[in-house]
């Protein structure tokens, strides 16, 4: 796990990819953002990067591929898979049947995005910490 590494936010909703700037602006972290606003150019950058990731925060509900068909596409791809890139989904509509599934891909985590700008930051600070805190069998310190 590259912990200096971009942090890929992959949201077709523009007006949620501002707020989530704006978010990881006032929390200041040195990581680079990278949004994308359908999966397939996602899948794209992660094949083809010279810098590994430091996490991907996908939507699920988005056109041309779903979350979870693109989750499983970089699940799918051995290289990928075994750079350790920790794979949250991260959603405004869930159901108890999308969260069994997305835990059944092996998703590091599933998180519903709060309604207020407030609960947004929290919520990313503990995301990002997190990670920022975990080891990996990659890890890239």
């Amino acid at each position: 796990m590259n912990k200096q590494g971009p942090i890929i936010v992959i949201e077709d909703d523009r007006d949620d990819q501002e707020i989530l700037a704006e978010i990881f602006k006032k929390l200041n972290y040195d990581n680079e953002i990278v949004f994308f606003l359908d999966g397939f150019k996602a899948l794209d950058y992660l094949l083809n990067a010279t810098e590994q990731p430091f996490l991907i925060l996908s939507d699920i509900n988005m056109p041309l591929i779903s979350g979870f068909e693109l989750r499983d596409k970089v699940y799918q791809n051995k290289d990928l898979r075994m750079r350790c890139i920790p794979y949250l989904f991260f959603t405004t509509a869930t159901s108890q049947k999308a969260i069994i599934e997305a835990y059944s891909m092996s998703i590091q985590g599933f998180f519903v995005k709060p309604t207020s700008f407030q609960e947004l930051e929290n919520t990313m600070r503990k995301i990002i910490e997190y990670w920022k805190e975990c080891v990996s069998p990659d890890a890239i310190y």
